[in-house]
């Protein structure tokens, strides 16, 4: 597979690189970017995927964008939104914490007044789990489905310290090889290929030549249910169907004590194991969670 010039960088040229890696068998679909005020002046951004009106909606998790789910969105082939989380990706910045779980749902359920018509399965990976929690439970006409990607209210920082000891690393690299070699570091689940396109995805270039990250930073901040906020009495009030998706391999944020949790609050849920696959199950095992996603939701 070719090595792509990141500075020759296409947001929408990489889908094939996707295809060949996982395999697919599938036509790239149109996909297009679309900015929503979603606060004043402030624009939230994501992805339409497909023609047609979607037919569910993908969240992402801390420090990601849209693009973490395109080898999902391909493999699904229907109609989708991908949504960057306010300070994520191609969105604005937010006057809140990065990982403001209240603020963003509120974001977010304003952006979908404005994209769809009916009711949607929202799913959520992360920190975009906790936020769908949230959006689910606040804005239940929204949603006809609730699915969470390795993450439930039970996270704390030490299960999810891998994650963000890698998020909180370094502010901005001296080239492109340097951002590469860390994050290929801290991803040893994945294949160096998709992380080479996750960077090109989810960082920019500086006049100078070194590299950042596109999400926001802020105050380093741990993954976890945010204090004050009872998520665990959110989910259990949510009246669609729930789906745990948890990761089986080295690096999952989900643990034993979680999924009986889980089940103990939602009797009905359901929780599918995804074996050899870290925290990210879109970018470790992507083909698997578009087939998980099709059972559960279609």
């Amino acid at each position: 597979m070719r090595d792509v010039d990141p500075l020759n960088y296409d947001e929408f040229g990489l889908f094939g690189e996707n295809v060949e890696e996982f395999g697919l068998e599938v036509e790239i679909p149109p996909v297009t970017r679309f900015h929503l005020a979603v606060d004043g002046l402030r624009q939230l951004s994501g992805l339409r995927w497909g023609e047609g009106e979607p037919e569910l909606v993908l969240l992402h998790g801390g420090a990601q964008n849209a693009h973490t789910f395109d080898t999902v969105a391909l493999a699904l082939g229907r109609p989708l939104l991908a949504l960057d989380l306010p300070g994520h990706g191609h969105s604005d910045p937010t006057p809140y914490p990065p990982a403001d779980v209240a603020h963003h749902a509120r974001d977010l359920a304003t952006a979908l007044e404005a994209l769809i018509d009916r009711p949607l399965p929202i799913v959520g990976m992360s920190l975009g789990g906790l936020c769908a929690v949230e959006l689910v439970a606040t804005r239940p006409e929204l949603a006809r489905a609730l699915v969470l990607i390795d993450v439930t209210p039970g996270v704390t920082a030490a299960k999810a310290r891998h994650v963000t000891d890698f998020v909180n690393g370094p502010a901005s690299f001296s080239d492109f090889e340097e951002i590469l070699a860390r994050t290929v570091a801290h991803h040893p689940t994945r294949s160096v290929s998709s992380l080479r396109r996750g960077i090109l995805h989810n960082a920019l270039r500086r006049e100078d030549g070194s590299w950042v990250w596109r999400h926001q930073r802020g105050e380093p901040r741990p993954l976890e249910a945010p204090a004050g906020l009872d998520l665990w009495g959110r989910l259990e009030a949510v009246r669609v169907p729930v789906t745990l998706v948890r990761a089986m391999g080295p690096g999952s944020v989900v643990d034993d004590a979680d999924e009986a949790e889980l089940r103990r609050r939602v009797p009905e849920a359901t929780v599918v194991g995804v074996e050899e696959s870290g925290h990210s199950i879109q970018g470790d095992r992507p083909v698997e969670l578009a087939a998980v996603l099709e059972r559960s939701l279609f």
